[in-house]
């Protein structure tokens, strides 16, 4: 399976199944922040393997990821990153803790971070699954800090053989009493193969072959 096989009409599906998603995850996000927040409309780009590790800075950026197995009828795997800084920076506001860190390998910013994934990821899912109605459930967390490339071949070897591509949700959270420039972090989607089929059929799209 190619991306450039897919149709319009089914790019345009996932990108909207994408907002939707997002937007749940959006909403639950903000309720983990102290003070509030508002959270960017994110964008959705279904991107070839050659272009996930550049969008995330190289294969040799340090960035913090949280994998989460696909339990149910259209299994598959999501990533949750960040770069270190961002996911500092989340974890700062949800703790009220402005000197945790994670290169001290502190316990609270491992636990947080993890609890941010559960509700970001869940929701996300919890709302793909509303719209399709297909149950799907995230596995609990595995979160690394690492360079990026040892942190997605593990999920992108797996499915390479199958298709070439991922959908990516970036997100912007932003603190409306702080002058930051906002927390940006990114969804990285991997169903397995037969999800789409079933994903597609759901929505009343015939498959891309």
């Amino acid at each position: 399976m190619k991306y450039q096989q897919f149709s319009t009409i089914q790019l345009d599906a996932l990108k909207e199944i994408g907002n939707i998603g997002a937007g749940n995850a959006a909403t639950t996000m903000s309720r983990l922040i102290r003070n509030k927040v508002d959270m960017e409309v994110p964008s959705i780009e279904i991107v070839a393997f050659d272009d996930v590790m550049e969008m995330v800075g190289g294969p040799e950026q340090l960035i913090v990821g949280i994998l989460f197995q696909i339990h149910g009828k259209a299994p598959g795997m999501v990533y949750l990153l960040f770069t270190l800084e961002e996911a500092e920076a989340l974890v700062r506001q949800m703790t009220n803790n402005n000197e945790i860190s994670f290169t001290d390998q502190d316990e609270l910013a491992v636990s947080a971070l993890q609890e941010a994934g559960n509700i970001l990821a869940g929701s996300y899912l919890t709302a793909l699954s509303d719209f399709t109605n297909i149950n799907m459930q995230p596995s609990v967390p595995h979160l690394s800090v690492d360079m990026a490339g040892a942190i997605l071949t593990v999920g992108l070897l797996q499915v390479s053989e199958v298709y070439d591509f991922a959908i990516i949700i970036n997100t912007k959270i932003i603190d409306t009493e702080e002058s930051n420039q906002g927390i940006n972090g990114q969804l990285l989607l991997l169903p397995s193969p037969e999800s789409f089929t079933k994903i597609f059929q759901a929505l009343g799209i015939q498959d891309h072959e």
